[in-house]
């Protein structure tokens, strides 16, 4: 396994900054937030293209892996935090939201990254499920195709508070789609947090369908990512599982509110991870 970090918790950093710092830190992987100032889609072409070779360069002479991650809040809309979305009802909408994840996408296979992340968002509208499912269903076709064609995996991450919110939930997508570049990402805290069930009886199911982790510190109930030490999680046997199902991904640090003591908490991360992995349980 990897430790990386997800640079939606060093907005204050240029990218270029963020990924020197994280390698010194002994990260070797990076979860880039495509946004405002950070590889953002909607930039003059000439500029992108530049920005994308300089952070593939850093990426390369760091032996750094990366993942691209959509999460951006404002980036489509600077009054609504991810706004659109993929269920919107309006279909001129949902196709703000597709056409920022194909950009995501092409981004990814200039950088060589290892698959985009999403998620489904919110239905405004609030329709029956079968209604919302069909409507993602849907709005991820074009997505699906530009993955499969540029060969880039989408790794689909269940978010609290949204429509695909769970494991369970993610499973009714994942058969309705049943695509091969249609895998998963699965963040460590959401699970916790919303009660999903015993480490070693949610994860071993999505053996091999992992391709990113998220991982922080979570209580119960409550979806607030929180610095290792502050929440309920027993990381030792969090990990001892995914050594069980082979994980061989990256996981990737997801503090995006600790911007404002990013180097602190990256350097914290890293020795709480550090010494989680050199337990007992963990190492055998």
């Amino acid at each position: 396994m990897r430790l990386g970090y997800n640079t939606n918790g060093l907005p204050h950093h240029r990218l270029l900054d963020a990924i020197a710092l994280l390698a010194d830190l002994g990260y070797q992987s990076v979860a880039i937030t495509l946004d405002v100032g950070a590889l953002d889609p909607y930039q003059d072409p000439s500029d992108l293209n530049r920005q994308i070779l300089a952070v593939r360069r850093a990426l390369e002479h760091a032996q750094l892996r990366s993942v691209i991650e959509t999460g951006a809040r404002f980036l489509l809309n600077p009054r609504q935090k991810h706004d659109p979305t993929l269920l919107d009802p309006d279909p001129a909408r949902r196709t703000i939201r597709q056409d920022f994840l194909i950009r995501s996408i092409a981004i990814a296979r200039q950088l060589g990254s290892d698959c985009v992340s999403l998620w489904s968002g919110k239905a405004p509208d609030d329709p029956p499920a079968e209604v919302a499912l069909d409507r993602l269903v849907q709005a991820l076709e074009p997505v699906l195709h530009s993955s499969e064609a540029q060969g880039v995996p989408i790794a689909f991450e269940p978010e609290p508070g949204m429509f695909i919110d769970t494991l369970a939930s993610f499973r009714q997508l994942d058969e309705r789609i049943a695509q091969p570049c249609l895998q998963l990402t699965v963040d460590l805290g959401h699970v916790h947090c919303l009660r999903e069930g015993p480490w070693e009886i949610v994860l071993p199911p999505w053996r091999g369908r992992i391709l990113n982790i998220h991982i922080e510190d979570m209580v119960e109930n409550v979806h607030e990512h929180l610095m290792f030490g502050d929440g309920t999680m027993d990381f030792p046997r969090i990990l001892a599982v995914l050594r069980d199902i082979e994980y061989r991904g990256s996981l990737h640090v997801e503090l995006s509110r600790h911007g404002h003591m990013a180097a602190e908490a990256s350097a914290r991360a890293m020795e709480a991870l550090r010494q989680a992995l050199a337990s007992p349980g963990v190492r055998s």
